[in-house]
């Protein structure tokens, strides 16, 4: 009854199509224009991506801390590494470009050795007061070096925050107005005017500015992820043509299926503009994936068109043929691969979300275009001549199919047997996958600011900021001797933990009133006794610059301080090892009934995001594999039906799990991904496959033998051009300069290759073993296809 209802259905949308050809092509035009208008709004994410969903703890925790103390990632620093750093003219150079960076109003401050101010006691007014370090420029070689003396032997207060004592380096410190840190003023002020006043100082100096810090990080990485997006669709085109025409051999052809994928791209851009989504590292893949994704469709039609014109040459049954007989197993390919990202939808990530809603709407897209504009156009041109069908007949390929066939027919145990090998190694191989929730691994590894980062990482210990939070829950708590002799504690365990920097907080600033209340002599900088403490920080209450340097390192009530400290970019099983070592340490030195102490920062919120993502694409994936097997069950009302289908498609991801653990490729946002991708296109050949079948098995009076086999000859053909076209368009991510993409790239093209040989060896294999079970007539019988008179269809037969 539905196979009646279906079958009627696409009879009828292709006497819509091919009868109203002018209108379809008009409104098709309009689309395409408004969609073009709504360009102007997409706009590229300046905010960092922020993997966890707004409710959970880890994230209420960090949005709790920047209500408390603002942005913590505003940090740009520069640094230096040069011993010629130290003459007047470059040592005066460098203080002026501090100057000039505090200048700007999206600019805070400036921390340098230009403003650096040492904290000193006041003995006539007994307090503290602030005294800048340069008094005035230095003049001679002498003067230069009694100041970097003073700083790195009498000031440690500084030490790895403006200077590192073992290399001296020097290093300043730009806070951002925290206003502008996730918008775009930002990205302007980083790539015009920091760049080029860095660029002026390097080139009077002759110095190497080395600049990083996370506002840095992410703006040079959203430029690359511009950068890219125009390469990746004219290789994207580029790649696919060529294989389109090699195979096709038609100019006609290949520039038909280039104007039916660029539409798409001009959609896919307008989408994005209309519904006012970010373009990031993953929805920047989404205009190449539509050309990937399209190609295929454009071949199974263009093939099917140019199979029934070498039937019969009568192209006005032809053009109906081709929508009536491949219009519904294309939707159904393509709502299988849209299913494949609709699955990101119900994640809680934002940035999959999008993804997820965006792609899936655009395959939809492509799939009504292909399905409109090749009938159409070609309803407008003559019949393909002899030259163009040959490819149908080429020898090669016919070698191909017959191998597959030989196989097929002779082989089944050696498949099996493979199969099952296979199977093996590679669940040997998934035990081996770790997980990554580094937020640089993915980064473009030759561009000059990954490098800036491994630089920042050796002198000073990373970039990524971790903030431990201490609630002492009683107002002035933090400055109560018990309070800073347990951070001071926490302090001396995170100092010796090597990936993580020496840690700033209140406690540096209480040891440096010692140390200015013992007239700077650096070896009192250390805190107070009990004894010295009542004085010490009553001059301290009296100094009208504390409150100032404390609101940086205590909220206003003085019931809640930080401690700030940076991690280097470490594998994720040592974050946690380092995560659970500070809890651990925490919970030994702040007692739960007095304390309430809280970890939080850029780098841990990156590492929870990736394992929660991990575990929601993992049911994503479930879902898809869920919602596929229905579309299987809606076709063949089989159960074995079902798991025959499923298991050529579910083999080749288990395969691609288990060389991702041999090769040492981790799970992380960007290789998860590939499994959801690669399941909802490589289920396309299948149904291809088992829909020919279908016909097949009506035509044969249901000799499953006979009717495999035809199914394989006919469709052998298409799935493999469709294949090779998306091995190598998913192949053009491979020269992304982001690790990630190059990963989903390789891994998605890989996958579908295996893929590709499952569908056309491994499921008829299973077909022609299970024959007896999944013959059901009456299940499987189809009427016979309404053939529409050409005078009704409104188009000339060229050929008569």
């Amino acid at each position: 009854m539905v196979a009646k209802l279906t079958q009627g259905f696409w009879a009828k949308i292709a006497r819509i199509i091919l009868r109203n050809r002018i209108i379809i092509l008009v409104l098709l035009a309009i689309i395409t224009i408004f969609m073009s208008m709504q360009w102007d709004k997409m706009r590229f994410s300046n905010s960092q991506a922020n993997l966890l969903p707004d409710h959970h703890p880890v994230n209420l925790e960090y949005l709790s801390f920047l209500k408390q103390f603002g942005e913590e990632g505003n940090v740009v620093v520069l640094a230096v590494k040069d011993s010629s750093l130290f003459t007047p003219e470059k040592f005066n150079r460098w203080n002026k470009l501090s100057k000039q960076l505090g200048a700007f109003p999206e600019v805070d401050f400036v921390l340098s050795t230009d403003n650096l101010q040492e904290l000193v006691k006041d003995t006539v007014k007994q307090e503290f007061v602030m005294r800048p370090f340069i008094k005035q420029a230095p003049q001679t070689k002498k003067e230069v070096d009694s100041l970097t003396n003073h700083l790195f032997n009498d000031l440690p207060f500084y030490d790895n925050l403006i200077y590192n004592k073992k290399t001296h380096t020097i290093r300043s410190v730009i806070y951002l107005d925290k206003d502008i840190v996730n918008t775009s003023v930002r990205k302007d002020f980083i790539l015009e005017d920091l760049s080029t006043l860095v660029k002026n100082f390097e080139k009077e100096t002759g110095l190497d500015v080395r600049i990083s810090g996370m506002p840095y990080i992410r703006t040079m990485n959203s430029q690359n992820i511009i950068d890219e997006i125009g390469k990746f669709i004219l290789a994207a085109l580029g790649v696919t043509s060529l294989i389109f025409f090699f195979f096709f051999r038609s100019f006609r052809a290949t520039i038909i299926s280039m104007f039916v994928v660029i539409i798409g791209v001009m959609w896919a851009f307008g989408i994005l503009g209309l519904l006012q989504y970010e373009i990031t590292v993953l929805t920047a893949l989404i205009p190449p994936l539509i050309i990937v994704i399209g190609i295929p469709n454009c071949i199974f039609l263009i093939n099917k068109y140019q199979q029934e014109v070498k039937k019969h040459g009568n192209q006005a049954l032809s053009l109906q043929r081709v929508i009536s007989k491949i219009g519904n197993a294309t939707l159904m390919t393509n709502v299988t691969t849209a299913s494949g990202f609709a699955t990101f939808i119900i994640t809680d990530s934002k940035l999959l979300k999008e993804f997820g809603i965006v792609a899936s709407m655009n395959i939809i897209g492509i799939f009504v275009l292909s399905l409109l504009i090749i009938p159409i156009i070609y309803s407008f041109m003559s019949l393909p001549k002899d030259k163009h069908l040959k490819h149908l007949n080429t020898k090669w390929i016919e070698t191909f199919v017959s191998w597959m066939e030989r196989i097929v027919r002779e082989r089944r145990i050696t498949v099996y047997i493979v199969s099952i090998a296979l199977l093996v190694a590679s669940i040997i191989g998934i035990y081996q996958i770790d997980i990554s929730g580094s937020p640089i691994e993915d980064m473009p590894k030759k561009a000059e600011f990954f490098k800036d980062i491994r630089f920042f990482e050796q002198e000073f210990d990373g970039i990524m900021p971790v903030e431990i939070v201490v609630d002492t829950e009683r107002p002035k708590g933090v400055l109560k001797p018990t309070t800073l002799r347990k951070m001071d504690e926490l302090g001396t365990v995170i100092n010796e933990i090597p990936e993580l920097s020496r840690p700033v907080s209140v406690v540096d600033l209480v040891k440096y009133s010692k140390q200015a209340f013992y007239s700077g002599i650096p070896k009192y900088y250390q805190l107070p006794t009990s004894q010295e403490n009542t004085f010490i920080m009553d001059v301290a209450r009296k100094s009208s610059d504390n409150g100032n340097l404390l609101s940086s390192f205590v909220d206003s009530t003085g019931q809640v301080a930080r401690m700030t400290t940076y991690m280097k970019d470490v594998k994720t099983s040592r974050m946690e090892t380092i995560e659970a070592k500070l809890k651990e340490n925490i919970d030994k030195i702040f007692p739960s009934d007095r304390y309430k102490v809280t970890m939080t920062g850029s780098a841990l919120l990156f590492l929870k995001g990736t394992k929660y993502l991990v575990k929601n694409l993992i049911m994503s994936l479930a879902l898809a594999i869920g919602l596929i097997a229905l579309f299987m069950a809606y076709l063949f009302r089989s159960f074995r039906m079902i798991v025959i289908s499923l298991i050529p498609n579910l083999l080749p991801l288990v395969i691609t799990a288990g060389v991702m653990g041999f090769v040492g490729v981790p799970i992380k946002p960007s290789t998860i991904l590939v499994f959801s991708i690669a399941f909802g296109i490589s289920v396309d050949d299948t149904i291809h496959f088992l829909a020919k079948y279908r016909q097949e098995l009506t035509s044969n009076h249901w000799r499953i033998k006979k009717s495999v086999y035809a199914a394989l000859r006919e469709t052998g053909v298409s799935m493999f051009y469709t294949s090779i076209v998306l091995f190598f368009g998913f192949s053009v991510f491979i020269i992304s300069s982001f690790g990630g993409t190059v990963a989903l790239g390789a891994l998605v093209s890989a996958t579908l290759l295996f893929a590709m040989l499952a569908n056309l060896i491994l499921l008829p294999s299973l077909l022609l073993s299970l024959e007896r079970s999944i013959a059901n007539k009456q299940v499987l019988k189809e009427p016979q296809i309404d053939i529409l008179p050409k005078e009704e269809l409104n188009i000339t037969d060229k050929e008569e």
